[in-house]
C-alpha cells in the first residue's frame, strides 16, 4: 500500500477545500440553517409532534442527510472530474499507485469534508432548537457510511461526466428529489398506504429512517433492513469503479 501517494491525493483534496471554503462548508451550512428557520420555527411551531418529537427536531436528521449526500456527490465528482479535464488524469494513471490507492486518496478526502459539513450543521441545529441523540455510536456509524458511499458514488459520476453540466445532472435531478420525497421533512406512515409502498423503492428512505433511528429510537422502516440496503449500494457502487479502473471507462475522456 502505498501510503504517501494516499496522503498526497488526500491532503490536495483538503487544501482545495479551505480555498474554496465559502462555497465547500459555509454555503451548505447557511443554506441548512435557513431550513431550521423556515421549516423548524416558522412552520414547526404550528406541527403537531411526529411519534412523539417535536416538528423541529424531527426535520434535522433529513436536513443532515440532505446536505450529506449532496456534499459527498458534489465533493467526490468534482475531485476526480477536475484532472480529467485539465489533463492531469494522465499523470495520476501513469504514477506507480493503484486503482485502490486512487479511490483512498479521493473518496476519503471527500468523505472528510462532508463529514465535517454534516457535524457543523448538527452543531449549528443547537441554536434553534434542542434535541438528543439517543444512539450516538450509530448516529456517527451512519454518517461516516452514508458519506462515504455516496462519496463513492460520486467519484463514479465525475468519471462518467463529459461535462459540467453532466456533473450536475444526477445531483440535481435525481438525488435532491429523492432526498425530499425520501422523509426528511416527514415520517411515510403519515401518507397513504399506496404511496407508502411506492416510498419504500426510493433508497434514501433507508437512509434517513436509520439515521433518525440513532436520535431519536423511532424508524419508518426496520434498522436491520436500512443496513443492509446501505451495504448493498456501497457494494454497487465498489462494484462499479472497479469495472471502470479494470475497462478503462471514460478514465481519459
Amino acid at each position: 500500500m502505498n501510503f504517501h501517494a494516499i496522503k498526497a491525493i488526500y491532503k490536495f483534496e483538503l487544501h482545495r477545500t479551505w480555498r474554496t471554503i465559502m462555497q465547500s462548508i459555509a454555503s451548505p451550512v447557511i443554506s441548512t440553517s435557513l431550513y431550521f428557520v423556515v421549516f423548524g420555527s416558522a412552520i414547526g411551531s404550528r406541527m403537531v409532534e411526529i411519534d412523539g418529537v417535536s416538528y423541529a427536531a424531527f426535520i434535522i436528521p433529513g436536513l443532515v442527510m440532505l446536505a450529506l449526500l449532496t456534499e459527498s456527490i458534489s465533493n467526490a465528482s468534482f475531485g476526480i472530474y477536475f484532472p480529467k479535464y485539465n489533463g492531469t488524469i494522465y499523470e495520476i494513471l501513469s504514477a506507480p499507485i493503484s486503482m485502490r490507492e486512487i479511490v483512498l486518496g479521493y473518496v476519503g478526502a471527500a468523505t472528510t469534508k462532508s463529514v465535517i459539513v454534516g457535524s457543523i450543521i448538527l452543531l449549528t441545529a443547537n441554536l434553534f432548537v434542542d434535541y438528543h441523540v439517543a444512539h450516538p455510536f450509530w448516529m456517527v456509524t451512519f454518517l461516516i457510511l452514508t458519506a462515504a458511499t455516496f462519496s463513492l458514488f460520486g467519484f463514479i459520476i465525475g468519471i462518467w461526466a463529459g461535462s459540467f453540466e453532466q456533473l450536475q445532472l444526477v445531483p440535481l435531478l435525481i438525488v435532491t428529489p429523492l432526498t425530499f420525497l425520501g422523509g426528511s421533512f416527514y415520517s411515510i406512515s403519515m401518507l397513504p398506504p399506496l404511496w407508502q409502498s411506492i416510498t419504500l423503492a426510493n433508497p434514501v428512505v433507508y437512509l434517513i429512517s436509520a439515521f433518525r433511528w440513532s436520535f431519536y429510537g423511532v424508524a419508518d422502516v426496520n434498522v436491520g433492513v436500512s443496513v443492509a440496503m446501505i451495504l448493498v449500494f456501497l457494494s454497487l457502487c465498489l462494484t462499479g469503479i472497479y469495472w471502470i479502473f479494470r475497462t478503462g471507462y471514460r478514465l481519459k475522456s
